[in-house]
């Protein structure tokens, strides 16, 4: 693998730890399940990276998926790496479902922030 590639891992790498613990730092409501924490009166996040795109942790997590396997300079890392964003990409469909249908105002943030995870794409 070109040396370009491996640069390019390690720099994907190091943004995808610093937006997802950007993510994590600015709502209190982050957790690695798929649920609506009502006890805790959950709400919508809208300020930091959640004002660019709905799911910015896992953004952060598809640059390290990414990274790990350049910076590892093997194409056959990409492979693991390709399935486990596409997994996440189902995953956000899904959680995006739920939370449109489990708290109430999630449907206006949605309209507010309209990509999930990439901006002026999808």
């Amino acid at each position: 693998m070109p040396l370009a590639f491996v640069i390019l891992g390690y720099a994907l790498l190091g943004t995808g730890i610093v937006l997802s613990t950007w993510a994590q730092v600015v709502n209190s409501f982050f957790e690695p399940g798929v649920r609506v924490q009502r006890e805790r009166g959950q709400r919508p996040i809208s300020k930091g990276p959640y004002a660019i795109v709905r799911h910015p942790g896992y953004v952060g997590a598809l640059m390290i998926f990414t990274g790990m396997a350049l910076s590892l300079a093997s194409w056959w890392a990409l492979i693991p790496a390709a399935l486990a964003i596409l997994v996440l990409i189902v995953r956000t469909k899904w959680e995006d479902d739920l939370l449109r249908t489990e708290l109430g105002c999630y449907g206006e943030y949605a309209k507010r922030t309209r990509y999930r995870l990439f901006p002026h794409l999808w």
